[in-house]
């Protein structure tokens, strides 16, 4: 596997970091890679956050109008001149 040197780390960022891995219970370097994963993860669409959340939770009960139905008529298309 690769890896990666960083050089000139100030010393509050090793501080910083030191004590966010304890807080996480991970090692210096292995909350780097998570940080680092983490940045370059592709980012989630809404419809998957929000399914993420409502699995969390274990699904949530929501109230919706279901008498609602959608206008059968065709939408004019735009006139650009």
């Amino acid at each position: 596997m690769p890896s990666i040197t960083i050089r000139n780390l100030p010393d509050a960022t090793h501080r910083a970091l030191k004590l966010r891995a304890a807080q996480q219970g991970r090692s210096i370097e292995a909350e780097v890679r998570f940080i680092l994963e983490a940045a370059v993860a592709p980012k989630v669409e809404l419809g998957s956050a929000l399914a993420e959340i409502g699995r969390s939770l274990r699904g949530v009960d929501i109230d919706v109008a279901l008498d609602l139905k959608r206008d059968p008529r065709p939408v004019k298309s735009a006139r650009l001149e």
